[in-house]
């Protein structure tokens, strides 16, 4: 097995951040980007339905047709994307422009994460794997501590247009750093689109990924429309909102770390479904505010950190699964995440138009309860490793 660069983890974490940041600053900046553009919250959420709808048809296809292409090469370009769109949506002088560099800033993070994610698996023994894929995404739990609530403030004193000129000059030194770290010529069994089509076709497989969209999805129904639930509920303007964002990545930070270690003694199995049942007994105390802020906080950390915990063990569980088309699965994986964002923030939104911010935290729980049944049932049918040929 090659010996993995010493910077790998680190460009990989930091890089994950940065796409954590551009991915979900939206969340952040809904009621001043709406006030600015004259939408509803609601309508401004689908800024992010339309990112994950991108993602989720994107990624699988690009990475595929990527698969030949040296892995510094590809996360470069699926930076520099990133960075393209992040500076579209800064200028942008209409909804549908932006809509366009979300569009473009999907098809970059779906290239980037899945070869990082896939790269940083194959280049440390399976043993480490669980905590290795942790580490990478740890870039993602810190973009919920730093980078959202960062933008959130940004947003709400200089405008919507400065959270995005911040994730250019995020992307500038990260694709620097991807280029200089990551080893040229570092590749590993190519995978095309016949690849892509055998996954596919593996209903049982497919059904395993698509785990991460249920999950996801249900916790999506609050998260998208934290900022207005709490302006309304509980009085909060940028300051508060920006706390509990805060608050909301210090969770994710501690269960994406605790993830890895859970998984490497408990399997995924157990933690998956220990998961599920927190996330049911905790997403209904949202409907029930106004509470204490320090009832609030406490809520919202323990959330927060059983929900970002899933990541590390569905992934391992993934990779175990895979085989040699690894990559192509954790591709669909990561397009399974924007599917859930898409169709949770699609739900949150309908459920606020037509019952309310204060029915999000129920609406959230019934969508979790979904998920335990599809875990339940996807493991019980275990997928074959996909064929390599």
């Amino acid at each position: 097995m090659q010996a993995p660069p010493k910077m790998l983890i680190p460009v990989l974490t930091l890089s994950n951040f940065l796409i954590g940041v551009g991915a979900f600053i939206i969340i952040g900046m809904l009621e001043p980007l709406g006030t600015d553009l004259k939408i509803t919250p609601a309508h401004a959420g689908q800024l992010l339905t339309v990112y994950a709808v991108a993602y989720a048809v994107l990624s699988p296809v690009l990475v595929a047709v990527t698969g030949r292409i040296g892995r510094r090469r590809v996360m470069a370009l699926g930076l520099s994307m990133f960075g393209l769109a992040a500076l579209a949506s800064a200028l942008a002088p209409s909804l549908l422009v932006l809509n366009g560099g979300r569009v473009l800033a999907a098809a970059g993070a779906g290239l980037f994460t899945p070869v990082a994610a896939a790269t940083a698996a194959a280049l440390f023994p399976p043993e480490q794997r669980a905590r290795v894929l942790a580490m990478v995404f740890f870039g993602f739990s810190v973009a919920q501590v730093l980078g959202v609530p960062a933008g959130s403030w940004i947003a709400y004193t200089f405008g919507w247009r400065w959270g995005f000129w911040s994730v250019v000059a995020l992307a500038l030194p990260c694709i620097a750093m991807i280029w200089h770290h990551v080893p040229a010529g570092l590749k590993f069994q190519p995978t095309t689109l016949r690849d892509l089509g055998a996954v596919l076709g593996n209903l049982r497989m497919i059904l395993a990924v698509l785990f991460t969209s249920t999950f996801l999805g249900a916790t999506y129904i609050l998260y998208t429309y934290m900022a207005p639930l709490l302006s309304e509920t509980m009085g909060y303007g940028r300051d508060g909102v920006t706390l509990v964002l805060a608050v909301t990545g210090v969770g994710a930070v501690i269960g994406n770390l605790a993830s890895g270690l859970l998984t490497d003694r408990l399997g995924w199995r157990r933690t998956l479904v220990s998961l599920c049942i927190c996330q049911i007994i905790l997403l209904p105390v949202y409907s029930l505010l106004p509470v204490a802020n320090v009832q609030l906080l406490a809520l919202t950390v323990i959330w927060s950190m059983t929900g970002w915990a899933f990541m590390a063990a569905q992934q391992s569980r993934l990779i175990g699964l895979a085989g040699s088309q690894a990559t192509v699965v954790l591709a669909l994986n990561a397009a399974a995440i924007y599917v859930g964002a898409a169709v949770g923030s699609a739900i949150g939104g309908w459920v606020l138009l037509h019952a309310g911010l204060s029915a999000l935290g129920f609406a959230a729980a019934c969508g979790m309860a979904v998920a335990l049944v599809h875990l339940l049932l996807s493991a019980r049918m275990s997928p074959k490793v996909p064929s390599t040929t």
